[in-house]
C-alpha cells in the first residue's frame, strides 16, 4: 500500500516533467511503410496515454540535415528523442547491426522473424542498449532489390563496372565491390538526382521504395529480385529520455511500438504482390533468379562473410545462421 501511495504521489511530478512534444526521426515519410510505422506508433501512444505523451515525426532525416547515418549518434546524445530507424543506418555506431546486411543471410520472411524474435534479436537489442539507446520493437523496411538503367542482371558478371548507389555502410561497399560493381556512397536525398543525371547506373532498395519514389521515372528500367538482404527497422528511444518516463509509461510506449511494428510488418508484406504488379505495369523488366543463379551470387559474396563476421561477432552470426536453418 505504501509503495502504491508513493507511486501515486510521484506520478503527477513525473508527468509534469514530460516534454510537451517528443521528436521522432525517420528517413522515409508517410507515403512509405517505414513512415507509416512511425505514424501508427505516434497514434497509439497519444490514444493510450490520453494525450499526455505527444510525439512529432520529422521525416527525411531532417533532424540530422538529411544524413541518416548520424541519426543514432544524435539520439544517443539526446538531440533526437525517439526514432523508427534502419539497422543499416545505425550500423556505423553499432557494429552488430551489420548482421542484417550480410548478403543472402535471410532467404525469406520466416528467416527475418527467426532472427529478430530469437536469441540473435535479443543480442542485437542488447548491443543497441549498451550504446545509449533503448530499443523497443522491430519493424520492417523489406528485402532490398537491385535496379539499374543499363541491362538485365541475373549473374555476378552483369554487375561488372556498374555504378551503384549504396548507403553509408562499408559492408555495402565490400559486397558490391566483390560483385565487380563500382559502389558509390550517398544519402537517399542525393540518390534520385544522381540517378536522374546518370551519375550512377543503379541502386538497391525495397520494392515499396522503388514504387512510391517512382524510381522507374529516372531510367531504372531493369529490376532484379534477388533479396540479397533485408532491412529490419527498430523503434527506439534515447536512453536519456527513456529514463524520464514512469515505469507505466515505459510499458505503454513499448507496447505501442510492438503493436505498431506488427501492424506495419503485416501490412507491408501483404502489399508486396500488388506493388510488384504496379512496377511491371510501368514497363520495368523484372528478373527473378533461378536457384542456380542465386547460388552464383552467394558464392561471389562469400569473402564479405570472411571479413565481416569477426567485426559483427562470431557468436552472433552463428546464432543468426542457426535461427535461419531451424526456422519454421
Amino acid at each position: 500500500m505504501a509503495a502504491a501511495a508513493a507511486c501515486m504521489l510521484m506520478s503527477p511530478i513525473a508527468h509534469a516533467e514530460y516534454k510537451a512534444e517528443y521528436t521522432v526521426s525517420t528517413v522515409l515519410p508517410s507515403a512509405f511503410p517505414w513512415g507509416q510505422a512511425a505514424d501508427k506508433w505516434v497514434e497509439l501512444v497519444k490514444e493510450r496515454s490520453e494525450g499526455r505523451i505527444n510525439m512529432k515525426i520529422y521525416s527525411s532525416a531532417q533532424l540530422v540535415s538529411g544524413d541518416q547515418t548520424k541519426e543514432f549518434s544524435a539520439m544517443r546524445s539526446g538531440l533526437i528523442d525517439m526514432s523508427v530507424g534502419s539497422t543499416i543506418n545505425w550500423s556505423p555506431q553499432v557494429p552488430e547491426l551489420n548482421l542484417f546486411s550480410l548478403p543472402f543471410l535471410m532467404p525469406d520472411h520466416a528467416s527475418i522473424d527467426a532472427i529478430t524474435q530469437g536469441e540473435a534479436g535479443k543480442a542485437v537489442f542488447a548491443a543497441i542498449e549498451k550504446r545509449g539507446v533503448t530499443p523497443l520493437a522491430w519493424g520492417e523496411n523489406g528485402f532490398r532489390q537491385l535496379s539499374n538503367s543499363k541491362l538485365k542482371v541475373d549473374e555476378p558478371s552483369d554487375l561488372q563496372g556498374l555504378k551503384i548507389r549504396v548507403v553509408g555502410s562499408p559492408l555495402f561497399q565490400d559486397t558490391f565491390t566483390a560483385l565487380g560493381a563500382n559502389p558509390t556512397q550517398m544519402s537517399w536525398a542525393d540518390a534520385k538526382p544522381a540517378l536522374t543525371t546518370g551519375a550512377v547506373d543503379g541502386q538497391e532498395n525495397p520494392l515499396s521504395v522503388f514504387d512510391v519514389a517512382r524510381i522507374d521515372q529516372v531510367g531504372q528500367t531493369h529490376l532484379t529480385r534477388w533479396g540479397y538482404m533485408a532491412d529490419p527497422l527498430v523503434f527506439a528511444v534515447s536512453t536519456r529520455v527513456w529514463r524520464q518516463f514512469s515505469p507505466e509509461d515505459q510499458q505503454l510506449l513499448q507496447q505501442a511500438a510492438i503493436d505498431a511494428g506488427k501492424w506495419e510488418i503485416e501490412k507491408s508484406r501483404a502489399e508486396l504482390e500488388a506493388t510488384l504488379a504496379k512496377i511491371k505495369e510501368r514497363g520495368v523488366e523484372v528478373t527473378d533468379l533461378t536457384p542456380e543463379q542465386h547460388a552464383a551470387f552467394v558464392e561471389a559474396t562469400r569473402s564479405v562473410y570472411e571479413k565481416w563476421t569477426p567485426r559483427i561477432g562470431e557468436e552472433l552470426v552463428k546464432q543468426a545462421q542457426d535461427a535461419v536453418a531451424n526456422r519454421k
